[in-house]
């Protein structure tokens, strides 16, 4: 009989998503990271000011909040919600502030893990569905070739700079760098 139960599962197809046989179930505790999160940078009085998450996440917190917000009412996997067994899932900010993390840095998933509380799958799904929403969402209106309000007040920003008619950026690939290091060495 253990052997046909045995056989019957080996056989069956892996179903998506939810526990997988033999596999350790972690408890990650989610909602004390998801705390410290919220205490970190967006609590009222938050324990780091606004310019350490503009320094770490290269984006101000209201930028942040917005995209947050456009995602959650696109996808609904950017929804916090529970599980089958009724336990809370990772909130907005946690699938964001992932995806954000290892899309900006390069962090490794189990980075994620660390401070967030969230498994392999769970990030690399959150990176997969932030790049897909961001450009369904934003596309349109950012991500879009410029039209000719937009060049103009580019060239205006540029020439307010000291670059008059340069439409993008600079990319410094002609210029020396006297204190290039060994590791650099000819690529600037």
């Amino acid at each position: 009989d253990l052997a046909m139960v045995l056989a019957m599962h080996i056989n069956k197809k892996p179903k998506h998503g939810g526990s997988v046989f033999g596999r350790q179930k972690l408890w990650r505790e989610r909602i004390d990271a998801d705390n410290r999160l919220m205490m970190n940078y967006f609590a009222q009085i938050p324990i780091y000011p606004e310019s350490y998450f503009r320094r770490r996440f290269r984006i101000s917190i209201k930028l942040f909040k917005h995209i947050a917000e456009k995602l959650t009412s696109h996808d609904r996997v950017f929804q916090q919600r529970r599980n089958v067994v009724g336990e809370l899932g990772h909130s907005t900010f946690q699938k964001v502030t992932a995806a954000l993390r290892m899309l900006t840095y390069g962090i490794l998933v189990d980075l994620a893990d660390d401070h967030l509380a969230m498994g392999e799958s769970q990030a690399i799904m959150c990176v997969k569905r932030f790049a897909v929403g961001v450009v369904q969402v934003f596309d349109p209106e950012y991500l879009r070739a410029p039209n000719a309000e937009d060049a103009s007040r580019l060239l205006e920003m540029n020439k307010a700079r000291g670059f008059p008619g340069m439409l993008g950026s600079i990319d410094c690939m002609h210029w020396s760098w006297k204190n290039c290091s060994k590791a650099w060495h000819g690529q600037f």
